[in-house]
């Protein structure tokens, strides 16, 4: 760019700035155009006054109406909206109820929807009856076009025969030691139902069937149709079914795990289970066939299953972690195939139970994926193992603090071959100290690809595996990472109290702070704070053991991994923090034992033995001596001792 076209953008940029300055108004111009402004909004503020004057005016004008006009106003817009099903427009809400030995629920007439559904065997944290959904807002019905009008059954009265209130009654049976034939969709062996009809005319209606059957969680659902093809038209492929409701809290001191863990999952026909994006509000469009939708708590959850499966659906979650009572709202649209047929019969169940895994896993159709056990690699370890020990011992000890110390004890067990190799490992890498610390001094910090083949030498004549401690611990890595997830998805361990802890579900506070320390919380673990100490105590015994032999800068990182978790598990289960505290203890007191049993001049005898011979060359010593060569190193020779 020359000198000339430089000093034209000047001053082009100087003829805005002057420009903008000068045609600036002025302060009083300003004012004026604000008055202005105010008048304006004060004069619109007054017309929306008089207007509102005028329509309370015309209202009491109405109101002063006899009531027989008034009515028949009123059907006749019934009618112009509804058209037939106007009939069904009016009516007086009433109450039934189906209830088990396990969950009991309210159905309304107005929709003839669920209204409430408590579950009998769980309370809330102050001990009131836990309900899963409550009121008049939950919304559930068939959105479809008749005559070109829309109809919601959600706001229609359906009618009933039945009885108010119907216990079903059976023997006395645990539910997760029965087998599958009691779930099975038609025994009818102590069961009850309750029906409810949408009456158009003699031969045209809109049934709901709903069937409770003894010691479970499911509700056998039905939906019937007979003589609506006169009424929607057939050229309708679906029935839109709308289900929507507020998803209640359960917890108090678990409101951080109840976030978490509170979400929309569904299943694909014949595919695997998905859910909604975590941690926020979300929805999604779910173009094909679909086997169930269920809304997920930390420890319930409620899910509509279709008998075969829902064509498409969609589903939304809009949560409200600020809100004290409400987790979130939850909605699904599912579309229901339409024939125009002159009977049509749609059947589905709901579960409304807790996310045990047992309990689910007994109905088939993967609901036990609402428990959260991990991620792919670590859910075989927590099914597998850990859930069948936890239930043997379930099984004989009511105390929930023994049966984890005793699961502790069990695991401790399994790994302590691992741990015994683990052991040894660094007591021959203890032993060989001396050597090592000769080669670093030979080599120095210069020469690393000399130093690194030296060594490998001295681990092969002397028949040590340096990764001999490491894998050992690996391998017990799945189990530390699963008791993660295993221990916060236990219902058994809800409101279960072990010594100061009220409840192994959720944290064991012993002191509320004034103010909240970021990450940590505003309340002191115990559990969490004797695992930490342990978890040093424990660390420093493997320091001793290995010493010298770890990288720089390692033994520092050991002693700052156990204080980052302390701040991670603060608000986590007490269960989880009382289980590693336990492991931790136990390791310390292996390590005392396993010390005792090591002879470490037996050990230096033996490798001085492996030292005197003449070992194969693994390939990866090879390599190393073949980059040494290229590079024009001899392959050094270690000084026995």
């Amino acid at each position: 760019m020359d000198k000339n076209s430089i000093i034209g953008i000047v001053l082009i940029f100087a003829v805005l700035v002057v420009t903008s300055i000068v045609t600036q108004p002025s302060k009083e111009k300003i004012a004026a155009a604000r008055k202005q402004q105010d008048s304006l909004q004060r004069v619109e503020m007054l017309r929306q006054q008089q207007m509102a004057e005028e329509q309370k005016v015309a209202a009491a004008e109405v109101d002063l109406r006899p009531d027989s006009v008034k009515e028949a106003e009123q059907l006749q817009n019934m009618e112009s909206q509804l058209g037939v099903f106007s009939v069904a427009a009016q009516g007086e809400d009433q109450f039934y109820t189906l209830e088990n030995n396990l969950v009991k629920i309210t159905f309304s007439a107005k929709g003839g929807k669920i209204y409430s559904v408590e579950l009998k065997d769980f309370k809330t944290h102050d001990q009131k009856p836990l309900i899963l959904f409550d009121g008049p807002e939950n919304q559930f019905g068939l959105n479809f076009f008749s005559n070109n009008r829309s109809i919601q059954t959600d706001q229609l009265f359906f009618r009933t025969a039945s009885p108010a209130a119907v216990v079903v009654n059976g023997p006395d049976v645990k539910t997760t030691d029965k087998g599958d034939e009691k779930f099975n969709r038609s025994n009818s062996f102590n069961s009850e139902s309750v029906s409810f009809r949408l009456q158009v005319d003699q031969d045209s209606y809109l049934e709901y069937v709903y069937t409770l059957r003894y010691n479970t969680f499911m509700v056998d659902f039905d939906v019937k149709t007979v003589g609506m093809n006169q009424l929607i038209p057939s050229n309708q492929p679906y029935l839109n079914m709308i289900w929507e409701f507020d998803v209640l809290r359960q917890e108090v001191k678990s409101k951080f795990g109840e976030d978490q863990n509170n979400n929309v999952f569904f299943k694909y026909f014949g595919d695997e289970v998905d859910k909604l994006k975590p941690n926020k509000s979300d929805e999604k469009n779910l173009p094909t066939r679909i086997k169930w939708i269920g809304m997920k708590q930390l420890f319930f959850n409620s899910t509509i299953i279709a008998d075969e499966s829902f064509p498409v659906a969609s589903v939304r979650l809009d949560r409200l972690p600020e809100n004290n009572n409400i987790l979130g709202n939850f909605s699904t649209a599912i579309s229901l195939s339409y024939e125009g047929k002159t009977q049509e019969n749609w059947g589905m169940q709901f579960y409304f139970g807790p996310n045990h895994f047992k309990t689910l896993r007994q109905y088939k159709m993967d609901l036990e994926r609402h428990v959260n056990l991990g991620y792919s690699i670590l859910r075989p370890v927590n099914r597998y193992l850990i859930i069948p020990v936890f239930n043997f011992l379930r099984e004989y000890i009511g105390n929930m603090g023994i049966v984890i110390l005793l699961l502790t004890i069990f695991i401790k067990l399994v790994l302590f071959p691992f741990t015994y190799k683990s052991y040894m490992s660094q007591a021959k890498m203890r032993v060989l100290k001396p050597e090592i610390d000769e080669i670093n001094a030979k080599f120095g910090n210069d020469k690393p690809m000399e130093k690194q083949q030296a060594t490998m030498d001295l681990y092969k004549k002397a028949g040590v595996n340096p990764m001999g401690g490491c894998l050992p611990m690996l391998l017990q890595m799945p189990i530390l990472f699963a008791m993660f997830f295993f221990f916060p998805a236990s219902i058994e361990l809800r409101q279960q109290g072990f010594l100061w802890a009220h409840d192994l579900s959720t944290y064991d506070s012993i002191l509320n702070l004034p103010f909240n320390i970021p990450f940590y919380g505003s309340h002191v673990s115990l559990f969490c704070l004797l695992m930490t100490v342990t978890t040093i105590i424990s660390t420093y015994q493997s320091s001793q053991v290995t010493a010298g032999a770890s990288m720089p800068g390692m033994k520092t990182m050991m002693y700052i991994m156990p204080v980052m978790f302390m701040f991670l598990l603060n608000s986590y289960s007490s269960g989880l923090s009382y289980y590693y505290f336990l492991a931790n203890v136990i390791t310390i007191g292996q390590t005392y034992v396993v010390r005792g049993m090591v002879d470490e001049n037996k050990i230096r005898s033996q490798i001085m033995l492996n030292k005197k011979k003449n070992p194969t060359k693994s390939k990866f010593q090879q390599r190393l001596e073949q980059m040494a060569k290229e590079r024009g190193v001899q392959t050094p020779n270690v000084k026995k001792k």
